[in-house]
């Protein structure tokens, strides 16, 4: 049964973000980087770090000069290309597979047709595509092309578990319907960017820094580990 989404969760979530945004923004969106760059770049950051993918990717452009020659190019050699990104022959297969998806529907290696689609139906063509998820598509849409499509990396969903802003067994697959559905489309960019720069710089994985968290009082993690703070001391 889908979850409903309350007015209270609504409520709170627009306080986080702005709460945050105060923190750490405001974010503006503005293209990154070209569509169909955008979409191998998110690929190779699949279980790795930004800067593995980012060395990733210019180990493929230094190799065969552009994404177009990468068309041609063998998955072996691809995959050498990219071994710094980790997970290379898996990697290899899906950019390989990507961009003859491109060609082959479009004619030329541009992303430029999904400007004419609606949100609905240019994540359905994206996770079309062998090893392209929903953030993978929501990167791409978002970042290349500025629609409204949530990416739930792993700050993302463990900043909103926290919270209680999603439920603790909901699916990250999931978690990306839900957040969607809680503030307004012009607002889902900054939300994104918001959580996932609180995930890294202060709700960390293993140490939270709870005693300096500008959401502690809303956080029912946070209050607990207050609340223990106190009484130690």
């Amino acid at each position: 049964m889908p979850r409903i989404i309350t007015k209270t969760t609504n409520i709170m979530v627009e306080e986080v973000l702005g709460r945050l945004s105060q923190q750490y923004g405001p974010f503006s969106w503005k293209p990154r980087l070209e569509p169909v760059a955008e979409l191998v770049t998110t690929i190779l950051s699949q279980n790795t770090s930004d800067t593995n993918a980012a060395r990733a990717f210019q180990g493929l452009i230094d190799r065969f000069g552009s994404l177009v020659e990468v068309t041609s190019a063998r998955t072996e050699d691809i995959e050498l290309s990219i071994k710094v990104g980790g997970l290379a022959s898996q990697k290899a297969v899906y950019i390989k597979g990507a961009l003859d998806r491109i060609i082959q529907y479009q004619g030329n290696l541009s992303l430029d047709f999904l400007r004419d689609f609606s949100l609905e139906e240019a994540k359905s063509w994206l996770t079309s595509i062998p090893g392209v998820g929903k953030k993978t598509a929501a990167v791409t849409l978002c970042f290349a092309f500025g629609m409204p499509a949530m990416a739930v990396d792993t700050h993302v969903y463990r900043v909103t578990k926290r919270l209680g802003v999603i439920k603790e067994k909901t699916t990250i697959d999931r978690a990306h319907d839900l957040l969607e559905q809680m503030v307004s489309p012009e607002k889902i960019y900054s939300l994104h960017v918001c959580l996932i720069t609180h995930g890294r710089q202060t709700c960390k994985a293993l140490r939270p820094l709870c005693s300096s968290c500008t959401l502690a009082d809303i956080c029912p993690i946070g209050k607990t580990q207050n609340i223990k703070s106190h009484t130690e001391t």
